[in-house]
């Protein structure tokens, strides 16, 4: 888990999971194809925003899984 990710997060006032944090480390490497200490500064704070939308969306189950489990 990236340090500076998790500070950018809190100066955005965007409270995470440590799971959700893992995944947006990973995200944030695959998008800027560096680790997430560098790939971090290189991306807006609306990029940082869509991409913690994008892992909690992912983390989601689709209603049909939600509708099966009960």
């Amino acid at each position: 888990m990236s340090i500076r990710v998790k500070a950018r997060l809190l100066q955005l006032l965007i409270q995470t999971t440590h799971e959700e944090r893992l995944e947006i480390d990973k995200e944030i490497e695959r998008r800027t194809r560096e680790s997430c200490e560098t790939g971090v500064d290189k991306i807006t704070d609306q990029e940082l925003r869509d991409i913690v939308e994008y892992v909690r969306r992912k983390k989601k189950p689709a209603p049909q899984e939600m509708m099966a489990i009960a």
